[in-house]
């Protein structure tokens, strides 16, 4: 049975993307709202978000339960491609360390990187080094990045 992220991998998103349920600037200057849920194209044009089947209006903010629904939703396609991708195995705090920063990144940053081909091959020690080569957003490093993997860092060295 395929992996999901805790509630504590959950609350450790909040914790390290905010939940705001009005829209803001995220650091690479992107719409975002909720739970890190970057806006879409076509989001931001219609002004409403699908959360759990319904066309959400969100110009005037999302309830913080919306908020939750949207990050499940957005967790999905994350949770997916490590489930997919990753051929070892992992404990609970390692696949909610890998969903954080494939979140982060993108699936196919994820699915093309160093990172995951080293951990195919059972180098689970080369993940944090791995990491730290992810903190920067348009060529510059970005401190609340630096932060973000530090923290994945800590959670994949928690056994779980």
């Amino acid at each position: 049975m395929p992996m999901q992220v805790g509630r504590s991998g959950k609350n450790l998103f909040k914790e390290w993307e905010g939940l705001k349920t009005h829209v803001y600037l995220d650091s690479g200057g992107q719409p975002t709202i909720g739970i890190g849920h970057l806006l879409t194209r076509s989001e931001r044009t219609s002004g409403k978000i699908m959360i759990q089947g319904q066309a959400v209006n969100y110009q005037n903010g999302l309830t913080e339960q919306q908020c939750w629904d949207l990050l499940d939703q957005d967790l999905d396609v994350a949770e997916k491609v490590v489930n997919e991708k990753v051929k070892v195995p992992l404990n609970q705090n390692q696949f909610d360390a890998l969903v954080s920063f494939v979140f982060n990144v993108g699936t196919s940053a994820f699915s093309s990187s160093t990172l995951l081909k080293l951990l195919n091959q059972g180098q689970y020690d080369q993940v944090p080094t791995q990491l730290r080569r992810w903190v920067r957003d348009s060529g510059k490093i970005v401190q609340g990045l630096v932060n973000r993997r530090e923290k994945e860092i800590v959670l994949w060295n928690t056994p779980a």
